[in-house]
């Protein structure tokens, strides 16, 4: 990365809002996309896991006009393309104010809304001792033993299904493949061999933002640090790495875990999707 050292870091909740948009915004979202094309003021990807539609903003389409890009979406990934679902990511402060309903309309169904929170790495280096006998790790690392990246990355996913559920779950072996190729990082809490809790990191290249995602603890292990744990631990990989800024959806769960840390609430996210009817 290269960074002017005239640039100024954001702090307030505007300059944020700001360079989440600027910097996070399409291409830091399609980054490892299998294929991507422009239609109009959005951007159709395809990954392993679905299809993915984002845009900068829609300027100002509306009404009718906006109906019938939604309908030519749809049209696009139902008849040109094998995905089983697509997600169109919508933002609480993007214009216009009825475009969820209007999705909704067309058959996608609107997933829970989660906040955007955004600040400084260093900000979340801090974190409680975790308890005895549990070790925080990279996956596909260990300071003691040797250990196998691919059987990490799948009790890593196994864990997360129990924990979040299945829904358009990434595949193993693509997930192994974008580790190893420096794309995101997976980190574990282990106790006695056994995941107890997980997350990663996806540095967003050409930026200095580093996302923090599928932050899960197992419900036994809740209360007692390990989120931050992990916050931490993954906070510090991105700062090594040259980034200085986390972005990161969260639920109402972790939003106050984040807060106290010094994230800021930037806006809001909803997911909405379209799965395709059974035949």
């Amino acid at each position: 990365m290269s960074w002017s050292s005239h640039y100024r870091s954001p702090v307030t909740p505007a300059e944020l809002l700001d360079a989440y948009d600027r910097e996070l915004r399409v291409d830091g979202e399609l980054a490892g996309a299998l294929a991507r094309r422009g239609h109009g003021p959005l951007h159709w990807a395809e990954f392993d896991h679905g299809g993915f539609v984002t845009y900068e903003n829609l300027g100002g389409v509306q009404g009718e006009e906006l109906d019938a890009l939604i309908t030519k979406t749809v049209k696009h990934y139902r008849d040109y393309s094998d995905v089983s679902s697509f997600e169109w990511k919508t933002r609480g402060h993007d214009a216009p104010a009825d475009l969820g309903a209007r999705l909704v309309a067309h058959g996608l169904v609107a997933e829970e809304a989660e906040t955007v929170m955004v600040g400084p790495a260093a900000a979340l280096l801090s974190a409680p001792p975790v308890p005895s006998g549990v070790l925080v790790r990279r996956a596909g690392e260990h300071p003691h033993t040797m250990v196998d990246l691919f059987m990490d990355v799948a009790a890593i996913m196994s864990f997360q299904v129990g924990v979040f559920g299945a829904d358009r779950a990434v595949r193993l072996e693509s997930t192994v493949a974008s580790v190893r190729a420096g794309e995101q990082e997976y980190w574990i809490a282990e106790h006695d061999g056994l995941v107890v809790a997980t997350g990663s990191l996806r540095p967003v290249p050409d930026t200095r933002f580093a996302g923090i995602w599928g932050g899960g603890v197992h419900p036994s292990w809740r209360g007692r640090g390990l989120y931050r744990a992990l916050v931490a631990a993954r906070a510090a990989s991105a700062l090594e790495q040259g980034y200085d800024l986390i972005h990161a959806d969260c639920t109402d769960m972790s939003r106050p875990i984040l807060e106290r840390s010094g994230l800021v609430a930037v806006t809001t996210t909803t997911p909405y999707v379209w799965t395709r009817p059974e035949r």
